[in-house]
């Protein structure tokens, strides 16, 4: 089974990182936020990827067309400029990276890999800015069993503010980044049929508008509620959480090893 992720949008949020790199390659623990999703999605056994790029979709070409010297060992011959790459191990992935414009929406992004997704009855797709301990495997299985053209990732957003409880004017419990209790949103992470491709429209289709508004008119919608931990990362804040929560050895979507 194929995983989309859509890298192309503009990234205006973070405006102080995607002023030279596409959000999915904002790093975090010093790797692109794209190696991080894509390695949620491995844990599973999904190992072919197809990037939708856009804004600066040079800048992901060149990281993966160099990954294999940048993550091995290397021998160069200054004299004859030769060089020998030394075989580790890396990722056994296939990765498809391909241009879809610079102002498509995400639902054109979507209708113009149709080819490359083929004649697969089932993909999945996903945002190139959010992790979570996602169990992809249980997604998957979610999907076959209702039977439905769509499933999307249903996430509890985590709160931009710390929360307190308090009885009278004690602070009976401090929490710096609760979840908010608001209910549930769409954390991406999408199960998909084929068939919903019949539902885009050219390069201005929003998918989360029409789309998914018809989907779910139509029930044929349905949400995997996640529980655990999902984080995006909209704002130089979120990347600091992010980081912080790596470099403490403390990232719940590492669930790799």
């Amino acid at each position: 089974m194929k995983a989309v992720i859509l890298a192309g949008g503009l990234g205006t949020r973070l405006a102080e990182e995607t002023s030279v790199r596409p959000k999915p390659m904002v790093e975090i623990g010093g790797k692109p936020m794209l190696w991080h999703i894509m390695n949620i999605y491995a844990t599973h056994g999904i190992k072919e990827f197809i990037i939708a790029l856009g804004y600066k979709g040079e800048f992901i070409k060149e990281y993966f067309l160099n990954f294999y010297a940048i993550n091995n060992d290397i021998s160069i011959d200054l004299q004859t400029g030769t060089t020998t790459v030394h075989a580790g191990k890396q990722p056994d992935w296939k990765v498809h990276l391909v241009d879809t414009g610079l102002h498509t929406m995400t639902g054109g992004r979507l209708q113009r890999l149709k080819e490359w997704i083929g004649q697969d009855e089932t993909f999945l797709m996903t945002y190139g800015d959010g992790v979570g301990d996602i169990d992809v495997t249980a997604l998957v299985n979610f999907h076959h069993q209702h039977g439905r053209l769509a499933t999307l990732t249903a996430v509890m957003p985590p709160s931009r503010f710390g929360g307190l409880i308090l009885q009278g004017d004690q602070v009976d419990q401090f929490t710096e980044k609760p979840v908010t209790g608001e209910g549930y949103i769409n954390g991406g992470f999408f199960v998909l049929n084929r068939q919903v491709l019949d539902l885009l429209d050219g390069d201005q289709t929003i998918w989360e508008r029409e789309p998914l508004e018809r989907l779910a008119a139509q029930q044929q919608l349905m949400a995997f509620r996640h529980n655990g931990f999902w984080h995006p990362m909209d704002s130089l804040r979120d990347k600091q959480i992010l980081n912080q929560m790596w470099e403490a050895d403390k990232a719940p979507w590492k669930v790799w090893s």
